[in-house]
């Protein structure tokens, strides 16, 4: 399980290295490999690739109706290995897409991240904060 945030930076090549929290989960996991698409709310979706493997399946099982959305899964997911000094290469593509410059913003959300532009993350949280809270949170408990 992936959790909490870490504000990383991008290197000159796009690069980012993979905290080191993380990186002994994914090596538990016995996975050096990862997978990379846009997320429709912003930012990117980073998953381990056997994570990857199951929302794909799911994905290509979707009928017609959802082709469009299968593009920006499917048509926007690159494959990346782990290197030996465990950075991340984010492709151009996708930097641009997300507005990835500098100084990113990793998240661990369970089964895989999300990675955000810091001052475009922080713009999506205040606008999540004051937006109403959902009927399915205004029950839970813990």
């Amino acid at each position: 399980m992936f959790q909490g945030p870490a504000a990383l930076t991008l290197d000159g090549k796009g690069r980012i290295a993979m905290p080191s929290r993380h990186r002994e989960v994914l090596s538990a996991m016995g996975v050096n490999q990862l997978t990379i698409t846009k997320n429709p709310h912003g930012g990117l979706l980073v998953f381990p690739r056997p994570t990857w493997e199951v929302f794909r399946d799911k994905l290509a099982a979707l009928p017609m109706e959802a082709a469009g959305w299968k593009r920006v899964y499917l048509g926007n997911a690159m494959d990346v290995e782990i290197d030996g000094s465990s950075r991340v290469l984010i492709a151009p593509e996708l930097r641009a897409a997300a507005g990835l410059t500098r100084d990113v913003m990793l998240l661990g959300m369970g089964s895989h991240f999300e990675l955000w532009d810091t001052a475009r993350y922080a713009e999506h949280e205040a606008e999540v904060m004051q937006s109403p809270m959902p009927d399915s949170l205004k029950s839970f408990s813990f």
